[in-house]
């Protein structure tokens, strides 16, 4: 029987180290703001010395980038990707926001809404980097807006910058107020996002998000109506 890399191993505790760190991390900042962040106190509910995190982050700043890496990670990871799979812009809508609802599910959804509120107007690099992040996800979703207006599937209204905009505001607090109310969350958040693009009411799933698989019998879903 073989043992296991040594540094294979060393790594794998690194990485574990460093997520337990940004998960401490991320609740606080969800809870308690960027201004009343203390490394000591993160380091103490993830389990680890003081030292420890010092000697992954440096200061606050750098300890709360790397959280807004991660959370913006691992949003792509669990939401971006499962809309980038689609090929109909309005699928490709409608997965972004149910994904998004279940993501706000969990208590880290709530970092970047916590510390873009809190730089609002302020020339900080924490604040950058989620205006940076905003940026690109409504680029996407206008991008997504055109095409949905180009093949007649989604009707003409405001510039599409404006319109995603309001989706992508709309879909952030409907996450973020509804989180872990299911099934009430998936369906309020379809009705809400629907209306911004200004697409027909209609029944969408309750707790089966597109893509994922799930015991529980489905109900009309936006992608079954226009069809």
């Amino acid at each position: 029987m073989t043992e296991a890399n040594p540094r294979r191993t060393q790594a794998d505790r690194r990485e574990r180290t460093r997520r337990a760190v940004l998960e401490a991390a991320a609740r606080r900042l969800s809870t308690h703001g960027y201004a009343n962040l203390v490394l000591e106190r993160v380091a103490n509910e993830a389990g680890y010395s003081r030292g420890a995190v010092y000697h992954m982050f440096a200061n606050k700043e750098e300890l709360a980038l790397a959280v807004v890496r991660w959370v913006e990670e691992t949003w792509e990871a669990e939401v971006g990707h499962a809309a980038a799979g689609e090929v109909d812009p309005v699928d490709a809508l409608m997965t972004m926001a149910e994904r998004h609802a279940l993501f706000c599910r969990r208590e880290v959804a709530r970092v970047l809404l916590t510390l873009r509120v809190e730089f609002a107007g302020q020339d900080h690099p924490v604040g950058q980097a989620i205006a940076a992040i905003v940026d690109r996800l409504d680029g996407t979703c206008a991008d997504l807006i055109a095409a949905g207006r180009a093949s007649g599937a989604i009707p003409p209204g405001p510039p599409p910058r404006h319109t995603a905009a309001a989706y992508t505001a709309i879909m952030e607090a409907v996450g973020i107020e509804l989180a872990g109310q299911a099934p009430h969350d998936l369906e309020l958040m379809g009705r809400a996002v629907r209306g911004v693009l200004g697409l027909p009411s209609t029944p969408i799933v309750t707790d089966s998000p597109r893509g994922a698989g799930s015991a529980a019998t489905p109900v009309r879903t936006d992608r079954e109506v226009r069809r």
